[in-house]
C-alpha cells in the first residue's frame, strides 16, 4: 500500500565529492520511486566525473548559481530555475561556472543512487578533499554507473 509522506528526515549533513550534501528523500520513504539529494555551496569550478547510469534517470534543478551541464555530448548552461534531465544510458556530468557557489537538487528515479552517495560520505566538519578515485570507481561499478573520466573542457566563450 502506498502512503503519502511528509519529509521529516533529520539526517545529518555530510560531504559527497567534497561538497555539503543532504538526503532530502530516499527510497525507503518513497516506496523505491525516487531519491532527492541537495548539494549546496558547490564552489566555482566544482565538477562531477563524466559518467553514465544504467539503472536510474538523473535530473537536476538549479536553485542558485550557474551550472554547465554536459548531456549526450552537448553542453548546456543553467541558472536558478533550470531543470536538466539526464536519462539513463546517456552520459552526463556538470560543472559549476560563474563567480559564486551553486546550490542544486538532484532527483534520481528509481531510488537507489542515495546508497552510492552515502557509501562515500565524509563528515561535514572535515575540509573538502578530492574523492578516493579507487573507491569511487569500485562503488560506481557496484551501482551500475560507468565513470568515463573527467568532463571534456567547456567550449570557448561558454
Amino acid at each position: 500500500m502506498k502512503t503519502p509522506y511528509l519529509n521529516t528526515r533529520n539526517d545529518p549533513a555530510f560531504r559527497f565529492l567534497g561538497v555539503p550534501t543532504l538526503i532530502r528523500s530516499a527510497g525507503d520513504n518513497t516506496g523505491g520511486a525516487f531519491c532527492l539529494i541537495e548539494h549546496w555551496e558547490m564552489p566555482p569550478g566544482f565538477q562531477t566525473p563524466h559518467h553514465l547510469h544504467h539503472r536510474e534517470d538523473e535530473s537536476f534543478y538549479v536553485l542558485e548559481g550557474e551550472v554547465a551541464f554536459l548531456c549526450d555530448g552537448k553542453w548546456m548552461k543553467g541558472g536558478p530555475g533550470t531543470w536538466v534531465f539526464g536519462p539513463r544510458e546517456i552520459s552526463h556530468g556538470f560543472q559549476v561556472i560563474g563567480s559564486g557557489p551553486a546550490r542544486m537538487l538532484i532527483l534520481c528515479t528509481p531510488a537507489g543512487f542515495e546508497h552510492f552517495v552515502l557509501e562515500q560520505r565524509m563528515p561535514i566538519d572535515q575540509p573538502p578533499s578530492p574523492p578516493d578515485m579507487g573507491k569511487l570507481m569500485a562503488l560506481a561499478a557496484q551501482n551500475q554507473i560507468d565513470i568515463l573520466g573527467p568532463l571534456p573542457p567547456l567550449p570557448e566563450n561558454f
